[in-house]
């Protein structure tokens, strides 16, 4: 009887775990995490370099969200399609990074606006970062 009593229990248990929670990304506290400051400089550049047709997308795949990576990849098609029309070829832009702002609303997320100041005008590119699996990933990044 108690063999049967513990295959209910052991059942019970198994309902109980989640093993998206378990294996699905892990948040990281910033103290574990390196400086962001060169990952926001690089991941704005190639951003720029990408929407430029510099630069292939799948280069970022490992430091952005796939919902960041659809999203930079229509952005991508579109500039892409403009420059057809256009009648351009794809250049590597020649740009400075400026002065870039951040904020933490959380110990594992940082919101920064990153200036990029090119020949023809100047940029802001707002990135969030989260600390997931031990690195920083950009969960969102908007080029304004």
């Amino acid at each position: 009887m108690t063999s049967m009593g513990s295959r209910r229990q052991s059942a019970a248990r198994r309902v109980d775990f989640d093993p998206e929670e378990f294996f699905g990304q892990q948040p990281t506290p910033a103290a574990l995490l390196p400086p962001p400051e060169p990952l926001l400089e690089n991941l704005t550049r190639s951003v720029i370099e990408v929407l430029a047709g510099a630069r292939n997308l799948e280069q970022l795949g490992r430091w952005v969200s796939e919902d960041v990576y659809r999203h930079l990849l229509k952005r991508q098609v579109l500039a892409s399609r403009a420059r057809q029309v256009k009648g351009l070829a794809a250049q590597r832009p020649v740009v400075r990074i400026g002065r870039i702002r951040t904020s933490r609303p959380r110990d594992d997320v940082i919101e920064a606006v990153v200036m990029v100041h090119g020949r023809p005008r100047s940029r802001a590119v707002a990135i969030r970062l989260e600390g997931l699996d031990r690195r920083w990933r950009a969960t969102q990044i908007s080029v304004l």
